[in-house]
Order: structure tokens, then sequence, then C-alpha cells
């Protein structure tokens, strides 16, 4: 550009919202707005980052993840022998044009040894570091060697039955999927967190088995909430849970919220230690430790020494106490002042058809069920197209079989090679295909058994072609298999879930247990809510029940002094109380009076109540609609003496009865209509929400409900077998000559 004359005038001062730019080829510069520079260059740069490498997409995967995985399945890894990281490195670069060590990183992260993921998808051998430790460094990839694990068969199983579209690589001499045909949501189950530009996600994982559940629900009807079957959030590192029903909504309906996972550990009385083995997935050791020791400098004078006790066996984290100090009051402090418990926060940005969206649980089932759909859709069209064609090449050998003799004259007496598929196809009017596929038969082929074994599977084909398409014209049928799918998935790979529920309301101070005597008694409680504890000795010195006018006795437990008796009432609530904080009472006394001894609400009654020493086996709530739901005792045990629990039980539908049934009891229904069922409790799952509304197990004709339920005793079985039924939901047999419900149960 030509120098400026000495006293040429200065242009104007050009605006602030202008920046110069040049253009191409001429040399010049010129003004041009901000926003204009800005959505030519820098949105250009912002969408290629959140769409080629920051969010995963609706297969569950980042571009960096398929391309890595996709290499090792290329390189045969899916059934072979482990091979060395770095030769997986240097084939992923023929997809991934990023250095070596950014795509190991990559690759630790999948592994099974880092124990990042809820299920690895790459069994390694090696050092590849822990995900809980930022000491703990993975060793070069030289050292280390992998190979897909036995889940990756669910990624890839159609991926060569034209299930998902394949573009060229980065320079045009490779081909890679779009997306992998998972028959799972993958984007569900293993953690994902990425950082795009101005907008970031965070995705947490969830059961396997849970999640396979609720998808198949949600196939089944399009409207039903996934929540009622997932308990929630399911880290690789386990700890615990806190519950908090709607913060676990918003996160189901919106995408977005937070969830409060804290540590778990247990005290070993002899050493005087606490040993934490399970921290949350968003801290690590070293940070665990560095606040404690800056804790015990500031003045906490309960901890002697603490040191990370991390080794082969897993994680492990050892707290020294000094003499005296309360370990669970201790705890709770650290759960408050340290990353022992900590919150993880949901983002649940995804992309979808190229667009990044946040979108809850129940949303991305959804958008999941519709890709899978398209999947299976795309694999039957494929295994369609090549019978069809295969069909047609045995129509053309079947016209052969009519006259062999023809085709073998045809064949010796055409002059020119080039003439004898036109001759072929003008002898038996077969068309050019069909002639090509008897050409190329050998002649020692070329013989009438040869050619009837081929054509005997006509028939057979002809039928398959049948029932492909009748598949592909129906979304039902595709439905029926994507859900044999997932179960066979969630047999193959569901796990019990890592990471325990609590619930919120059990964030209360913890009283030490204290020491109380053990001695067997009989608990009673009566309809209007008044209860004993009478002991042995004294029931057997003792007459009658003294009650209340129009009072009956409506359970009786035997137990013993040190149970937790679980009294459920009207409002679906559940109050605790320890046996021990009753005083021994007798039949010739009215007992205590639980609604104000517990401080039940105002009008609130007791319903029932369940005594247990442990918390194993189930309770069973039986509903007037006729559902029914089994819920393990284990989701009312609490680590703190909290005396009340909300949502003891579902308060959409009348409660008929709740039933103690332990590890599994025999249970009939009876309703308004005069008809009755008995099925085994086993039939039907446990729900770990305490107010799942349960599933359907008696079907009831209109305006009739279920009035009664009662526990079978195995001795009664037999004589009512005709009321026994196989399958859920039933509407059982009417019941005659039985007027007595006590007849039933005794």
């Amino acid at each position: 550009m030509a120098k400026k004359k000495s006293g040429e005038e200065r242009p104007a001062k050009r605006p602030q919202t202008k920046i110069d730019a040049y253009i191409n080829g001429a040399g010049t510069v010129v003004d041009e707005p901000i926003t204009v520079t800005l959505e030519k260059n820098y949105m250009p740069y912002a969408m290629s980052v959140i769409v080629s490498r920051a969010f995963p997409e609706i297969d569950g995967f980042k571009p960096s993840h398929r391309k890595l995985l996709y290499t090792m399945y290329d390189m045969g890894l899916l059934t072979g022998p482990k091979t060395k990281s770095a030769n997986i490195v240097g084939q992923t670069m023929k997809l991934n044009p990023h250095g070596d060590q950014a795509i190991y990183e990559t690759m630790v992260r999948l592994t099974r040894g880092n124990e990042a993921l809820l299920h690895p998808y790459i069994d390694s051998k090696g050092n590849f570091g822990k995900a809980y430790s930022s000491d703990m460094a993975y060793a070069a990839s030289r050292y280390t060697e992998a190979k897909l694990d036995t889940i990756c068969n669910e990624l890839f199983g159609d991926i060569d039955k034209d299930t998902v579209n394949f573009v060229p690589n980065y320079d045009n001499k490779m081909m890679e999927p779009e997306l992998l045909p998972v028959t799972f949501p993958t984007i569900l189950v293993n953690s994902n967190v990425g950082i795009g530009v101005s907008m970031a996600s965070s995705i947490c994982p969830f059961n396997l088995k849970e999640l396979c559940e609720a998808t198949i629900a949600i196939m089944r009807d399009p409207d039903f909430d996934a929540l009622e079957l997932m308990s929630g959030p399911d880290f690789p590192g386990g700890g615990y849970m806190i519950y908090d029903r709607d913060k676990l909504r918003q996160i189901f309906d919106t995408g977005r919220g937070s969830v409060k996972i804290r540590a778990k550990y247990s005290y070993d009385k002899d050493a005087n230690c606490i040993e934490v083995t399970q921290i949350p997935p968003t801290t690590t050791i070293e940070a665990i430790i560095e606040k404690v020791i800056e804790l015990a400098k500031g003045g906490m004078k309960e901890i002697a020494y603490i040191r990370d006790e991390t080794d082969l066996n897993g994680l492990k984290i050892a707290i020294d106490l000094k003499r005296g100090t309360d370990p669970d009051l201790l705890m709770r402090k650290l759960y408050q002042l340290t990353p022992l418990q900590d919150s993880f926060s949901a983002n649940f940005n995804i992309l979808v058809n190229g667009y990044p969206k946040v979108l809850g649980v129940n949303a991305i089932i959804r958008e999941w069920i519709s890709f899978r759909i398209g999947c299976v859709k795309r694999r039957v069209s494929f295994d369609l197209k090549k019978k069809e064609e295969r069909l047609h090449l045995l129509n053309g050998l079947e016209k052969i079989l009519l006259d062999i003799d023809k085709a073998i004259k045809i064949v010796r007496e055409t002059d020119e090679e080039s003439e004898v598929v036109p001759n072929l196809m003008i002898g038996f009017g077969i068309d050019e295909t069909q002639a090509e596929y008897v050409a190329e038969i050998k002649l020692r082929h070329l013989n009438r058994e040869f050619i009837l074994k081929r054509i005997s599977d006509i028939e057979e084909l002809e039928r398959e072609i049948a029932e492909l398409r009748d598949v592909l014209g129906s979304e039902r049928k595709i439905k029926l298999i994507i859900i044999d799918e997932l179960k066979n998935v969630a047999q193959k790979y569901g796990q019990p879930r890592k990471t325990e529920v609590i619930y919120l309301d059990d964030e209360q101070d913890e009283k030490l247990v204290m020491e109380v005597p053990d001695y067997p008694c009989r608990l009673v409680l009566t309809k209007e809510g008044y209860f004993k504890k009478i002991t042995m000795q004294s029931l057997r010195m003792s007459g009658e029940h003294k009650l209340k006018e129009n009072d009956v006795v409506s359970q009786e437990i035997d137990s013993t002094n040190r149970a937790d008796i679980l009294f459920f009432t009207d409002r679906a609530n559940v109050y605790k109380a320890k046996a021990s904080q009753f005083s021994d009472s007798k039949a010739s006394l009215l007992g205590d009076f639980i609604p104000v001894t517990l401080k039940f609400e105002e009008g609130e009654s007791v319903i029932g109540m369940v005594a247990t020493l442990d918390y194993s086996g189930c309770v069973l709530f039986v509903y007037k609609n006729g559902k029914a739901a089994k819920v393990p005792l284990s989701s009312y045990e609490t680590k703190t003496n909290r005396k009340m629990l909300s949502k003891a039980y579902s308060d959409k539908s009348g409660l008929t009865e709740l039933l103690d049934i332990g590890e599994g009891a025999n249970v009939m229904l009876r309703s308004t209509n005069g008809r009755a069922i008995i099925f085994n409790t086993g039939m039907i799952l446990p729900k770990s929400t305490r107010d799942s509304i349960g599933v359907q197990v008696m079907t009831l004709k209109a305006k009739s409900e279920v009035e009664s339920a009662y526990i079978v005793p195995d001795e009664k079985l037999a004589e009512l077998s005709k009321f026994k039924t196989k399958t859920l939901p039933a509407a059982g047999s009417f019941v005659k000559g039985i007027d007595d419900p006590d007849q039933l149960t005794l």
C-alpha cells in the first residue's frame, strides 16, 4: 500500500464497532462491522467445537470416543487378543487428526482399569491410573494393553448391515460411522462431561438394568415416567445419593439439576479409625486429604492422622481418631466441611440431528427410541434386500433345472465367451444377473443334485422375506424387537446399584446407639392405635386384652426388645421407633396411644406396623385399584435417628392393606365384585422408590375395587388352589361358599 503523502488529510477515526479486514487478493483495507466478522469467523469455530468435539450424540459418544472404538473394532479387537495401546493410538490417527497423547487420554477414560465409567468399553491390562486420584498417573501407551470389552458387542452388532451412515475421514481415504447402532441407551449409562463454546454438557450415569426397564416401559406407554422405575444416578465410585424427589424430577423433566453424593465409610473400633472406601465422583483422594489436613491444622482436634491406604484392593482413606471421639459425629462435620459430600450438577446437553439440545431423561429416552427404530428398520431392509437378491438368483437356477442339458448345450455351442450370458438369457427367459450366476457355476456342480439342494431354500426364503416385509411395515413389531434386545442387554450386563440411596429427611443428627437389653416380646397394635409391648412371661400369665369400646386387636407380632418398629399412617407417612423405648406392658392395660407418643399430625391415624431387626425382606402395599408395590424394608433404613419419613407409600390410590411378606409369600386379594386371586410375591419386582404406584396384579371390573388382602399360609394353599394364578394381572375366580374372610387365612 502506498505511503501517505506529507500533508495529506488523515481519515476520520473508525468507529469502535468496526475492525480492519483484508479483502482476499486485493491488498486493501476495508471497514467491516465486528458482528459480521464474528459471524463469519468465530461462529463456525464455535459450532465446530460443539458439534465435532465437546458434546455427545444420541449414541452416547463424542467423535473422539467413536473414532477410537471404531478403530479398535476395525482392528479385530472385539474378539481377538489384547494389543499394545500404542498400536491402537497409532491406528486411531487415521480417523482422528490429533496427537497421540490426546488420543491416549481419551482411551484411558474408557478403560476398565481407570474406573471412570459404570460400564467400561475397553478391557485393559496395565496401569491406567484411577479416576478418583489425581496423583495416580497412567503408564505410557507402550506399556499397557487393551481390547474391546464384551459390552461393545452391543455397539457394533449391526454396523455392517447399513444401520448407520458412513462418511469419509478427514483425508477421504477411509470411511467411518456417523453414529454407532447401540442396542441400549448408552447416552445415560456412562457419564460424559464436555465444555463447548458458551455452553457445556454434564451427563450423570444411571443403572443399566433400571434404564432398560424404563425404556421398555416408555416404548409400551409413551407417557410413562422413567422416575417410577429409576432411583436416580448410579455412579461407578458408589457412595450414597441423598434422595430428593423434587430435584430428581427436575433432572428427569428438564435435564438440569443436581444431586448430593456423600462418601461411604466404616469404623474400625479396634484401631479407632474411620475407613472411607467410596467417595463422590466430583472429587479425588488428594482433595479430600488436603481439606481434612487443613481442618486439623485449623483446630479440629478429633483427628490424629489421615493417610491414603489405596491399594490393589481399591480406594481407602484412613482417618485415625483421638481417644473418646464419636466417629459418626465427626463424619457429619466432615460431610459439611469437606468434599466427602458434594453435589453433581447435571446438564444434559446433547446433540440431536447435529444441534445441541438440553433434554430431560424422559425426552432423551424417547429420542433414543426414535434413533433405534431407524437403525432396526435399516437392518431389516438390509436383510430383506439380501434375501430378495438370493431368491432372485435361485429362481433363475430353478429354471435351469427344467433342462440342464439345454444349458450345457448353449454354453458349449456359443462361439464367443461374451455371448454366453445373452444366450442363456434368451434360452431360459432369465435376466442378466441370473444368467451371470448360472454361468459362474462350476462344471462339476452343474448336476441335478447340486441344483436341487440350492433351490430347496426357495420356500424358506419366501417365508423369511414375507416375515421381514411384515416387520418392516409394522412399528409395533419393530418395537418388540428393540424390547427383546433391551431385555437381553439387561440380563447380560445388568448389575446391582453401586450408589446406595438415602433420603433427604434422614439428614438429621444421629445419636449413638445405646446398649439395650435383648429379650423376646409380643408387639400388639389395635385398630384405634393403641400399642403394647408384652414380655412372654407376662403374656403367659395374662388373660384377655383390655381394649377401648369397639376397639379390636389388628396386629400381633412376636419380636425382640431390640427391634425397630415402623408405624405406617393413613397419610402415607411412616414413624420409626425402637421397641426398647416403650415400657413393658400387660394385656390388662390399654397401652401407649401411638399418635400421641410419636407426635402424629392432627387427625393422622396408624394403619399398620412392621417390626424388623436388620431391615431385610419386603413390605407389600396393596391398593384399591388392583395394583401392588413390593418395597424392600431397606428403603426405610436410615443412618440417622430420623423419626418420620414422608412418602412411605403411594397416596395416588387408596391403600387396602400393607403386608410384611419377608422374603416372599403367597397373597390373596379379594375384590368387591366377589372375585379372588392368589399370587406369589416373587412374581413382582421390588421397587426401590418407596412411593411407587406399583404394578397391576388384579384386573378389576368397572366400579369394583380390592377390598381385602391376606397372606395365605402354606398349609392353606392346596385348599385354595383354584384362586392361584401364574400370570399377572389376573381377574381371578369367583368366591363361592366362603363367607368368612378369616377362613382364607387360617
